[in-house]
């Protein structure tokens, strides 16, 4: 089939190798200059079927308006900017039940597993090479944090994901680089979870993706989508191309497309923050900064090394602009990386980072018919896209194919949101 993706994040990539490694005629289709350059370019890189998860957890909404107006609050609204995404915050809030949750979480970690062990196929059939650490260390500084993160352990148990809870002193022998003076009570580790660069994933696979025939045409904005006998695209250029297929791997750019096959998804631009800096070097002195991924529950931020860098990186922006860099959530992520890390970083040489993660209020992605003939949908994966993305794009294909997936997608059709 002549198929277009349109989207060219890490989500439009994998999905355009699928297909194309299917016999699919591919052209995939994305108004920036290359590959993975908005929610893929600098984002968390922690890979973690546990965490791949849901903001619409019990005791988050609480949570969230207890912090709301609090300084160095993960959580930010985008003042009145937040008022459009009120609908998408009722349905979140509902999402928060315990029963709901739960069915989404498992969702969540059945694909997150499937996809992690998709990519570490692909990684080895291909021989990519790219920036992985071994890995995942959560951070709890209280016995309240403890608490609280036990009660979800259970799960990650009978779903096999293999974990152990560390004392403080356990713990900073899996990280001896930690700050002594930093309020640590225990931790979760995860010696099967990890990071992996996903901006160098995505490129290093758009070149396989072309070697199969997928073609991509940056700096080809599409406009606007129409329901035909074979459904097209119009583009910015005012040019109209048919297709047999579409699969619209667009993030929060998807609701301009599909109102023109007469869609909505209640999908939001929920914003986070990443800030990249050089690890310093002192000699004579063991390497500073985390030798793989640690993330900090009680503030849902990541620290993870890449290579020779440091990423920190969270925070939930409601509301925002794409080019609004608000102070606040940076200066959160700089303390959190002093508490943990204190000078571990060439700050002065950091990069700063603001990027939209399309999410959908429940959690899990939508990935399958959107019910308009011949259009597909890859969408909604919020901050976990990394962590899903190469699960997803096989499901994708699977079901274009008119195969049933390797995994329970169930919960990842359209029509649970209707």
């Amino acid at each position: 089939m002549k198929l277009a993706v349109i989207g060219a994040g890490v989500v439009g990539v994998t999905t355009a190798y699928e297909l194309a490694a299917q016999g699919h005629d591919v052209t995939v289709f994305d108004k920036r200059g290359s590959v993975a350059e908005e929610a893929s370019f600098a984002n968390a890189v922690v890979i973690s079927p546990a965490y791949a998860g849901s903001w619409a957890s019990p005791g988050t909404a609480w949570r969230v308006i207890r912090q709301l107006g609090v300084a160095n609050s993960p959580v930010r609204f985008g003042g009145l900017n937040a008022m459009a995404q009120l609908p998408w915050m009722w349905r979140w809030w509902r999402a928060c039940r315990p029963r709901v949750h739960a069915t989404n979480r498992r969702a969540l970690i059945t694909l997150a597993q499937y996809s992690r062990a998709r990519m570490l196929e692909i990684a080895h059939a291909l021989s990519l090479e790219f920036e992985q650490s071994e890995g995942l260390t959560v951070l709890l500084r209280s016995p309240r944090d403890l608490k609280s993160a036990l009660s979800g352990l259970t799960v990650l148990h009978d779903m096999g994901v293999v974990h152990e809870v560390l004392n403080a002193d356990q713990c900073r022998a899996v990280e001896p680089g930690l700050n002594p003076s930093a309020p640590l009570h225990a931790a979760i580790h995860f010696s099967q979870e990890g990071a992996a660069n996903c901006r160098q994933f995505t490129h290093l696979l758009r070149g396989h993706a072309q070697g199969l025939g997928a073609q991509f045409r940056f700096e080809t904005e599409v406009t606007e989508l129409r329901a035909q006998t074979r459904p097209s695209i119009v583009l910015r250029t005012g040019e109209t191309e048919s297709f047999d297929a579409l699969v619209i791997c667009a993030g929060a750019q998807a609701n301009k497309l599909l109102k023109g096959i007469g869609m909505k998804l209640p999908i939001a631009p929920v914003y986070g923050y990443s800030v990249t800096a050089p690890l310093r070097h002192i000699d004579g002195l063991p390497p500073m900064g985390p030798r793989s991924a640690l993330l900090d529950d009680r503030y849902g931020v990541s620290v993870t090394r890449l290579g020779q860098r440091i990423r920190i990186s969270g925070c939930v922006e409601l509301g925002g602009k794409l080019d609004q860099m608000n102070q606040s959530p940076l200066r959160m992520l700089y303390r959190i990386l002093d508490d943990w890390f204190p000078g571990a970083g060439l700050i002065r040489e950091a990069q700063q980072w603001k990027g939209a993660r399309p999410a959908l209020p429940d959690g899990p992605p939508v990935v399958g018919a959107s019910g308009s003939p011949g259009v597909w949908l890859n969408l909604g994966h919020g901050d976990s896209g990394w962590s899903l993305s190469c699960g997803s794009a096989r499901v994708l294909a699977d079901r274009i194919a008119g195969r049933e997936p390797e995994v329970d997608a169930s919960r990842l059709t359209v029509a649970r949101l209707r």
